[in-house]
């Protein structure tokens, strides 16, 4: 016999379909939590992975850029402390044409009267203007351009990062020549102890034209990298 509407069968059979109805939505969206939940979870880690990845690689690029040296500076220029510098007698004055200077580099003399920006430079610089950076104090580090890249790069960490030009000089009388006022010393390699003692003793030195006057504020020549 047929169940008529509103028997206690029909009844059972209409919870039944609503239980299950319910336990499937329900079922439904307890698998959505769970995967809510793993994709944050995810997400939390990824985002933990790239953190502690972006601050290594900072980290490793601090510790690896190279540091300007460090030197105390103002010394009296006394050459005697040093194997191998040389020393001239020099006279300053501003001049507005180009000068025939006595040595090369060189290490003094007459000079433009703007000074060169002091900093690194990838090409040759004026001769005029760069004596007049050493009137204030400045060390001209030359070197032969056909030196390696690696002997630049290490001659780089050997310099302060004030009152040094870093410069190209074609015809050198050595692979690196390192200038102060009226002071010269020519070296074969950028592993040489005596960089560190020439700019502690010629760096800065109280005993030039214009001690103390600044290194930064006059002309840039063509090649500044830094």
């Amino acid at each position: 016999m047929t169940p008529q509407p509103g028997s206690p069968v029909n009844k059972a059979s209409i919870k039944e379909e609503r239980a299950a109805k319910r336990a499937k939505k329900l079922e439904e969206y307890h698998r959505q939590q769970k995967r809510s939940k793993r994709n944050r979870r995810i997400g939390i880690i990824g985002g933990s992975v790239a953190a502690v990845a972006i601050i290594a690689l900072l980290v490793a690029t601090f510790a690896l850029a190279p540091k300007a040296a460090n030197y105390a500076g103002g010394g009296a220029g006394d050459a005697s402390t040093i194997d191998g510098v040389e020393t001239f007698t020099n006279t300053a004055g501003h001049v507005e044409t180009a000068v025939t200077y006595e040595q090369t580099p060189p290490a003094g003399g007459e000079h433009a009267p703007a000074w060169l920006n002091c900093g690194v430079y990838d090409q040759a610089v004026p001769s005029e203007n760069a004596v007049h950076s050493l009137e204030h104090g400045a060390i001209w580090v030359t070197y032969d351009p056909a030196i390696a890249d690696a002997e630049l790069d290490l001659l780089k960490t050997a310099l302060p990062s004030s009152y040094v030009v870093l410069s190209p000089f074609e015809g050198i009388p050595a692979p690196i020549v390192l200038s102060g006022w009226n002071a010269q010393l020519q070296i074969d390699s950028a592993d040489d102890a005596r960089i560190g003692e020439f700019f502690t003793e010629f760096w800065k030195s109280t005993n030039v034209p214009e001690d103390g006057a600044s290194c930064s504020g006059a002309i840039d020549a063509p090649g500044k990298v830094s």
